[in-house]
């Protein structure tokens, strides 16, 4: 970097040579950009970010936009928006798949002066797309639910009907699947409904097998490795509450051992080992109580929604990143917080709601719940980005309460 580079918030130093330090240039939005720029500057970390016109995330008071006129640039365009930034060099860390994708892609000249903290642009492909995915856990043999691509309908023909019972019909690629379509997947359980389901749906298109269990059965591990294969974090939760049900996201967790996950902790670093994993990662696990096994669902390979709450109990993985990218010694982190309540508060009381109306806990039963909770990433010094979520939240759900139902059990 050369000597009259300037930035305008923040500037730390190397603590060894005294050198300044570029920013940090965050790409994606929503929940978890909010959890990305709350982390960065308890970090002392300047950040600036990029994400869509509108998304909640600029009301930030954390949110810096990059300086001089950038209109919002999709991911394809990434390498034009570095051309134009006005300083030398930034750390790049992509919160979306979309923008992992760009990133992993750039020239060599741009991801040389851009740095990032990412595997090889074919590994994370091939854990961004599922069913590459699930090929690569077949192949190793790791524990995963059954996978199957569909590339027409004409293949279900001779397809036996147990194997169309308790499956998930789910996309290769979730990001574009949910803009789309805005949910995860549809849970199907007859041929009739697999073909009902398909009359709507673009192939090829994965049919899974759907693990039984309610939301408790969900774990997480999670963690970052550095460019040397050192695993320098590693944290695992476990989901208590979830919205929707069956196919949602996590609202309500707690933070516990690594050694309550034993088996899933060894499959992730196995795989993480045999594609010679470095970056940031989520795995997410569902505990199959038929044979006693961890079965591995997937991996966000950037951060997460709950990355702030990671670092809440010791495990910072954005810091470790911004370190890495820059060839500097990130220390691991051998031990963190477990016991720990964390959730998002908006989306919790959803999924109460939605288990109130199924019998579950009365009001005052989940209130009591949240006595010793960790909220993330909204939080008091930083309201108007709760706000204007559980403004949009309100929004989806009346949208969302006079439909029809489907015509399958998804949720």
């Amino acid at each position: 970097m050369s000597t009259h580079t300037v930035y305008k918030i923040g500037e730390p130093f190397d603590a060894l040579t005294g050198a300044k330090m570029p920013p940090i240039i965050a790409l994606g939005g929503g929940v978890t950009l909010v959890a990305v720029l709350q982390v960065l500057h308890r970090a002392k970390i300047p950040a600036y970010a990029v994400c869509p016109q509108g998304d909640f995330a600029v009301r930030s008071r954390f949110y810096r936009a990059l300086p001089g006129w950038f209109p919002y640039f999709a991911p394809r365009d990434l390498p034009r928006l570095l051309t134009n930034v006005p300083f030398e060099s930034a750390v790049l860390l992509p919160c979306s798949d979309d923008w992992l994708s760009a990133v992993a892609d750039l020239p060599e000249g741009l991801a040389s002066r851009f740095p990032s903290s990412l595997a090889a642009a074919a590994v994370l492909e091939a854990l961004v797309n599922k069913w590459h995915f699930a090929q690569i856990l077949q192949r190793e043999g790791l524990p995963h639910p059954k996978t199957r691509l569909i590339t027409s309908t004409k293949e279900t023909d001779s397809m036996p009907n147990e194997d169309f019972q308790g499956r998930l019909l789910k996309p290769l690629s979730s990001e574009h699947f949910s803009r789309k379509y805005g949910v995860k997947g549809f849970l199907v359980d007859s041929r009739a409904e697999v073909l009902h389901s398909m009359k709507r749906l673009s192939f090829p298109i994965l049919l899974q097998e759907f693990i039984p269990g309610p939301a408790t059965a969900h774990y997480f591990v999670e963690g970052f490795i550095d460019r040397q294969g050192r695993t320098c974090a590693l944290f695992a939760r476990r989901r208590l509450r979830m919205s929707p049900p069956k196919l949602g996201n996590s609202t309500f967790m707690l933070s516990i051992p690594l050694e309550e996950v034993a088996g899933a902790v060894a499959t992730l670093q196995s795989l993480l080992k045999t594609v010679s994993y470095r970056g940031i990662f989520s795995a997410e696990f569902k505990y199959d109580d038929r044979d006693g096994l961890f079965k591995i669902l997937e991996i966000n390979a950037r951060p997460w929604w709950y990355v702030e709450a990671a670092a809440c109990v010791g495990m910072d993985v954005c810091s470790m990143a911004y370190h890495d990218a820059l060839g500097l010694t990130v220390e691991p982190v051998t031990s963190y917080k477990a016991g720990q309540y964390l959730g998002i508060l908006p989306v919790d009381f959803r999924a109460w709601h939605e288990e109130r109306m199924q019998g579950g806990p009365g009001f005052l039963s989940w209130l009591r719940s949240w006595r010793r909770v960790k909220s993330t990433p909204f939080h008091w010094d930083d309201p108007l980005p709760a706000l204007a979520f559980i403004s949009q939240q309100l929004s989806d759900y009346v949208r969302t309460a006079h439909k029809p139902a489907p015509s399958n059990n998804f949720r």
